[in-house]
């Protein structure tokens, strides 16, 4: 198998382990496990982002007509007192709906069943923390997607071709650059409007890693493209940027995210 063709596989086996691993961290990520009640296993998957423009639905699958259950919930990061809604059974399952917050709103919530005098909270250390964001058009989430993956392929790549004895750097950089800035820079931005109403909220406006990262890995991508049209030792430094973009594909998407601030709401 030639060189150039090993490394393209590992640059996109390499992005593809990343962004699942950044995915399945992540904050938004749903909460599963299962618990057992009436001497039963009921599997649980809460989830934890939602969109603002409708009820967000609770379902456990219980599968027994004699287990009922309710939802705890509040504002997040608030003094509200918990709100508790009985769930209904609809078939085999138990449901309950809880209202929708403003875009980057954020609610804590619970899950109690009962049975025959017992009962189990779900989950049994803390609460769920869910998220709601505007809905975003696919006409922009997809080519936003797209373009951030095709980054980190031939960020990858480039980091690879340092191991080349016969090395030819400038169309993986050119091409992460773009990759890069369209994806990150520009529609990223769009995305981030559409789903909590704001373009950036990164450095110097805020502490969103999302987009501290992106801008982090561009500094370095930028540097290791200026010392590539100077030829000033610049193999090193698409190594380096190319391993730091590594590292920030691998920091959880969302964390530090937007969050509305209940407090600075009219009453």
């Amino acid at each position: 198998m030639k060189r150039s063709i090993l490394f393209w596989i590992l640059a996109v086996v390499v992005t593809l382990l990343s962004a699942y691993y950044q995915r399945v961290t992540g904050p938004t990520y749903p909460i599963s496990g299962k618990i057992s009640l009436a001497n039963k296993e009921i599997k649980y998957k809460l989830e934890r982002s939602h969109s603002s423009n409708s009820n967000f639905k609770v379902e456990i699958n219980v599968g027994d007509a004699d287990i009922s259950g309710n939802v705890y919930w509040k504002r997040f990061k608030t003094d509200d007192a918990w709100s508790v809604v009985k769930m209904e059974k609809v078939e085999d399952r138990l449901v309950a709906e809880i209202p929708p917050q403003p875009p980057a709103g954020k609610i804590e919530y619970r899950v109690e069943l009962f049975y025959n005098g017992s009962s189990v909270l779900i989950p049994e250390e803390e609460g769920v923390v869910l998220r709601f964001k505007d809905d975003v058009p696919a006409w922009f989430l997809i080519p936003h997607i797209i373009l951030i993956f095709l980054a980190m392929v031939f960020s990858t790549r480039a980091g690879l071709e340092y191991f080349n004895p016969e090395q030819n750097f400038k169309k993986y950089v050119n091409w992460t650059l773009v990759f890069l800035i369209l994806g990150g820079f520009v529609f990223g931005p769009i995305v981030q409007f559409y789903a909590f109403g704001e373009w950036w909220t990164g450095f110097p406006f805020g502490y969103d890693l999302t987009d501290n990262k992106t801008l982090i890995a561009l500094v370095f991508w930028l540097i290791a493209f200026f010392k590539m049209k100077k030829g000033q030792n610049f193999d090193k430094w698409i190594l380096v940027a190319a391993i730091v973009m590594f590292v920030v594909f691998l920091i959880p998407h969302s964390l530090l995210g937007s969050e509305l601030d209940y407090s600075k709401m009219k009453k």
